[in-house]
């Protein structure tokens, strides 16, 4: 537990001049994304996902970016939709399953590198990275080199049924702090989508997930949108060096999720399920006071290899 909260707690965010892009989405609605950068020249970028409730703000991103910086990578982050500080335009969300924004955005990016692309998701970010890839399959951009997917829920069901345990109650209602103020903004602005009523009873992820994300996306319940949105039937196409990166002792994501039969028949997957990390911890070293977030440098270390070399 302590690996997965000790970021959050006690970790100091980076100094970065970051610079701050609004891109007009084809729906009719934004998307914030914050960059770090222009990489030198010919570098690679790379483009990182948040978890849940989180945004370019949260330190694991924050963490990635640092390493990136070191490499002479540029860095842009995603603020899925009503992350960045601002809500929404639309009655839409963001969901483990939803990719739709990160094809828009890797096509908007495209368009201005001259580099390689690299791509890495955090928890659900993971879970949208992997399925993205797996829905793209042959047809992934030749210049998307590489991908790691950090703490992923392979199984959303199996998740949420963890976050609505006992062992989850710090995480749930850490989520759900943020969420049910949203969940109630969108019912009051858009009450013929969402019921204002079972919107304000919400105190469980089933039930986010059964009264919010659901009726949003068109799914019939909250197993309808788990099933439909696992990454786990996607990974056999993907056709990019992946390193999917979890801990046995995740308090969110149990162990026996994660995809070995996908990752052994697969020649694109790297598959690390480490004894110790915690949720997108992976926190080492032996003075407390300056720890050494593994996790990322792993991550950076593993695309670094897709792209080349150490520096691009």
């Amino acid at each position: 537990m302590l690996q997965s909260m000790w970021g959050a707690l006690f970790r100091r965010p980076g100094v970065f001049p970051w610079r701050r892009e609004r891109w007009s989405t084809p729906d009719g609605d934004f998307l914030d994304l914050d960059f770090l950068g222009p990489p030198c020249a010919g570098a690679p970028t790379l483009l990182a996902l948040h978890g849940m409730e989180g945004s370019s703000a949260s330190h694991y991103i924050q963490g990635l970016a640092g390493e990136a910086f070191l490499k002479g990578w540029g860095f842009a982050a995603l603020n899925f939709r009503s992350c960045s500080g601002e809500f929404n335009l639309k009655p839409r969300y963001y969901h483990s399953g939803e990719t739709e924004d990160l094809q828009f955005v890797v096509g908007k990016l495209l368009q201005r590198l001259e580099g390689p692309l690299l791509l890495a998701g955090f928890s659900l970010g993971g879970s949208v990275l992997l399925k993205w890839l797996g829905e793209r399959g042959e047809g992934i951009p030749a210049p998307v080199r590489g991908a790691v997917a950090i703490s992923a829920p392979f199984s959303p069901g199996e998740c949420a049924r963890r976050l609505d345990s006992f062992l989850g109650t710090a995480f749930r209602w850490s989520l759900l702090s943020t969420l049910r103020a949203k969940c109630r903004d969108f019912a009051l602005r858009h009450p013929d989508v969402l019921d204002p009523e079972r919107v304000r009873r919400i105190r469980t992820i089933a039930e986010l997930d059964r009264w919010y994300i659901a009726p949003l996306h068109g799914f019939a319940n909250e197993q309808d949108y788990y099933e439909r949105t696992s990454c786990l039937g996607y990974l056999a196409n993907i056709r990019v060096p992946a390193l999917l990166l979890s801990a046995a002792d995740d308090p969110i994501v149990p162990a026996s999720c994660f995809p070995h039969g996908a990752v052994r028949g697969s020649g694109w997957l790297t598959g690390e399920l480490l004894p110790r990390g915690g949720h997108m911890g992976f926190v080492s070293g032996r003075d407390p006071r300056a720890p050494v977030f593994w996790g990322e440098r792993r991550a950076a270390a593993f695309l670094a290899g897709c792209a080349g070399n150490g520096s691009g």
